[in-house]
């Protein structure tokens, strides 16, 4: 159950919906900046967390399906063994049977794989793309704000 998260824009934080009085002091003004950037960056954390977090799970089911195709390999290969081991022996019969199976074996270890290659590709790197671009909205609303 994967939890969506959007972090406060700027001048959402705590503080932030006030405007300066006149007669606020400059310590008063740099200890809400101080608390309202501090709440930013524990928002955006909290937002990278949880983003990274999805990515990690697609990430992990893609995994785990490529574990199976190579648990699938292992057998194929098993049979491939068994399937020499009845040819020496001459019993025609067993050896096509055999082999027929680890051709098989090995065919849906390959579907296997391809499956689990896709999925582990939709994960996409576990970078937070939402939290950087809500920080560097949040940048360019400073830079803007520092302008007027």
């Amino acid at each position: 159950m994967s939890q969506d998260y959007d972090a406060p824009a700027y001048g959402t934080a705590p503080g932030a919906g006030s405007s300066p009085r006149g007669d606020d002091s400059t310590g008063e003004l740099v200890s809400r900046l101080s608390q309202d950037v501090s709440q930013l960056v524990r928002d955006e954390l909290r937002l990278a967390q949880l983003e990274v977090g999805g990515k990690a799970k697609q990430a992990g089911i893609g995994v785990g399906i490529l574990g199976a195709a190579g648990i699938l390999a292992l057998y194929g290969l098993g049979v491939l063994i068994a399937t020499a081991i009845l040819a020496l022996a001459l019993a025609l019969d067993a050896w096509l049977a055999a082999l027929i199976v680890g051709v098989v074996l090995l065919a849906v270890a390959g579907i296997a794989a391809l499956l689990g290659k896709k999925r582990v590709g939709e994960a996409g790197p576990p970078v937070p793309e939402r939290a950087v671009s809500n920080v560097k909205r949040d940048v360019d609303a400073v830079k803007h704000a520092r302008e007027h």
